[in-house]
């Protein structure tokens, strides 16, 4: 899969993400970005502006552009699966903000074309890369044996902007959407066999929006373990957490934001955590010297999809009110 220098690269997106992957995509001589496409006029103008690339009418006229190589998708989640499935059979490159897709389902098959048709597609998770989770992996056999974990991220934002992270369609389902919390937990404990998820959302007056949600999922692991993922964000809430735990039989590790502790005997040990300023462009990086050398990801679009499966299992579960085996679900 080996590909020559310079890659030619098309953007679909605008907003925090596009922004921050065209500047490192511009950082590296081994990469030209030539054109974005965007949702907004005025977004997509000041874009071209700052990069000083053109901008193309549609997503569907920068995917079939013969002129590019590699495709960045950083738009809207309910667009994800349809864009890389487009792109990838337009026989280019691609990277994705995750989710890969709204359902496992979508997800598999996608991966699955990739392999077909012999291209790179790659579901950017940063939040491996960053300070915190790589202060987990360091720690986390000083815990001993691990019995729980719990991960929780609650965001107040009053009033909820009429945005599209508000929008049940676009958005999707809350731990799908927020793909990384339970993409973090996969990648440090391994493999969740049954799911069972609760989920409640604040209608907002037009009904294609939430103005809240809440929602909260138990995870059992192969190893025996148990953990506990709860995402909430919008008006309902009055104060904000970013709390993960980790405790076994040796120590309990504990990470409020950025700070974290080992706690053992009765004893707390400060933690060294890394900066989260620059993880856009390791992952940049990581993908162009996997395409220009052969060098290792630092992680694979099937761990992606395997915590997608968790994800939607957590939707399915939520549906039914029952548990839900993840060796049986097939989305």
């Amino acid at each position: 899969m080996i590909v020559q220098s310079p890659l030619r690269v098309g953007i679909v997106g605008t907003g925090f993400a596009a922004q921050r992957r065209a500047e490192a995509l511009q950082a590296d001589g081994r990469s030209q970005l030539c054109y974005v496409t965007g949702n907004t006029p005025e977004h997509t103008d000041r874009f071209c502006q700052t990069f000083n690339i053109s901008a193309l009418p549609s997503w569907q006229a920068l995917v079939d552009h013969s002129g590019l190589d590699l495709v960045v998708i950083a738009t809207i989640n309910r667009d994800h699966a349809t864009i890389a499935q487009a792109a990838l059979e337009a026989g280019k490159h691609v990277i994705v903000e995750y989710p890969l897709a709204l359902d496992y389902a979508s997800a598999l098959a996608l991966l699955a074309l990739a392999e077909v048709q012999n291209k790179l597609l790659h579901v950017e998770h940063i939040e491996l890369l960053g300070g915190v989770h790589q202060a987990l992996r360091r720690y986390l056999p000083d815990v001993g044996e691990v019995f729980a974990a719990r991960y929780v991220t609650v965001m107040p934002q009053a009033p909820a902007p009429r945005r599209w992270t508000y929008h049940y369609a676009d958005f999707g389902f809350p731990l799908v959407a927020a793909l990384s919390r339970i993409n973090r937990f996969t990648d440090l404990l391994g493999e969740v066999i049954s799911v069972n998820s609760q989920a409640r959302f604040w209608p907002a007056s037009d009904p294609a929006f939430f103005r809240s949600c809440l929602c909260q999922a138990q995870l059992q692991f192969r190893s025996g373990l148990w953990a506990e993922v709860v995402y909430g964000k919008g008006e309902v809430f009055h104060s904000g957490d970013r709390l993960f735990t980790i405790d076994g039989d040796r120590g309990s590790l504990r990470f409020d934001g950025e700070t974290g502790v080992l706690i053992q005997s009765g004893e707390n040990q400060p933690l060294e955590v890394g900066s989260r300023r620059g993880l856009f462009a390791q992952d940049t990086a990581n993908v162009l010297d996997h395409l220009l050398t052969g060098t290792a990801l630092y992680v694979h679009a099937r761990e992606s999809v395997a915590a997608l499966k968790v994800a939607d299992a957590a939707r399915h579960s939520v549906k039914t009110g029952q548990p839900v085996s993840l060796e049986s679900f097939d989305g």
